[in-house]
């Protein structure tokens, strides 16, 4: 099975930025093709990797409830929902994106979510990483996606409300009953030392610091510019600090403990 990473947070806090930038590292590390689901319904993390997704996870569960009645006599429906699932990937160098779109409405979704469930892991067997961008909530993880993580990353903003707000999003994910290995709080947009204050605060929490990254200036102008995090220079704050964190999510995967 792949190494997953979930990244969890409140909207604004980083998470999307996060998500790509960890890419970015699995992809400079070229050891195993990675696959990035956004599972946002604002979805945007293809913009940050410089991917366009025509269609996603929702639009194939609409279709395929309305088509049901349409399909010929003998025709699978899990034939019909694997051909759109890989419809829904899009292919680039050592990654594949798949964006899950919009949540559920009022219709009877048990049968399809079923099949795609199934469907995704088997998917998941031919990646060697998957890196998950949440929604505010976890709950399409247990309902949508998957429930191991290797490695649950929860962005939180450097101040006392958001590290409470990150902490709810721990709670939450302890409340779904997920098979989750390891837990990291990270800080987005940490500038010099940690006021002694906000260091008492986080102390608080009953998550660990796995990283802080830092304000980034050409992260904040590609931004402004609509360009990828792809074109970032190695030589970026923020992505040196991202692969620092994937190195210690890994090497506590190696230590096995």
């Amino acid at each position: 099975m792949p190494f997953t990473i979930a990244v969890a947070g409140k909207g604004g806090t980083g998470k999307t930025t996060l998500a790509g930038l960890l890419i970015q590292a699995l992809r400079e590390r070229n050891d195993g093709p990675v696959l990035a689901v956004d599972a946002d319904p604002n979805a945007n993390l293809g913009e940050l990797l410089g991917l366009q997704a025509d269609s996603n996870i929702g639009q194939l569960r609409e279709e395929t409830l309305s088509r049901v009645a349409e399909l010929p006599p003998g025709a699978s429906k899990e034939r019909y929902l694997e051909q759109g699932l890989h419809e829904c990937l899009v292919e680039d160098w050592g990654l594949d994106l798949l964006v899950m779109g919009r949540g559920e409405g009022p219709k009877c979704y048990c049968m399809v979510n079923h099949i795609l469930r199934k469907y995704i892991e088997v998917l998941r067997g031919s990646y060697a990483y998957v890196v998950l961008d949440n929604e505010a909530g976890l709950e399409h993880l247990s309902r949508r996606t998957t429930q191991d993580v290797d490695a649950l990353l929860v962005v939180s903003q450097p101040n006392p409300i958001a590290l409470r707000a990150a902490q709810r999003v721990v709670e939450l994910a302890r409340d779904l009953d997920l098979r989750v290995d390891r837990e990291y709080l990270v800080l987005n947009g940490v500038s010099g030392k940690v006021p002694q204050a906000l260091q008492n605060e986080i102390g608080k929490l009953d998550i660990p610091v796995g990283g802080r990254l830092p304000q980034d200036e050409d992260i904040a102008q590609l931004a402004l510019e609509a360009r990828p995090l792809t074109e970032l220079s190695t030589d970026s704050p923020a992505l040196n600090e991202a692969t620092k964190l994937l190195e210690l999510i890994l090497s506590a995967r190696t230590k096995g403990g």
